[in-house]
């Protein structure tokens, strides 16, 4: 059984960008997890409408 692991979670989550104004888009999360208990949220990232990976600091979580 390993301590520490690494795991991929994707949820869809309510957007605000300036441009596109509200969006819905799946935001992807890396978590280290210890003993399966969330520790650190390593990286968050999401998929445009067109494909691309952008990083989720350009749009405000609304809500």
């Amino acid at each position: 059984m390993k301590l520490i692991s690494v795991r991929r979670k994707t949820k869809n989550e309510k957007r605000f960008s300036e441009k596109m104004g509200m969006l819905t888009t799946k935001v992807v999360y890396i978590q280290k997890r210890f003993l399966n208990i969330p520790v650190k949220t390593l990286h968050k990232y999401r998929e445009t409408y067109y494909g691309e990976m952008k990083d989720c600091e350009d749009c405000k979580i609304s809500a």
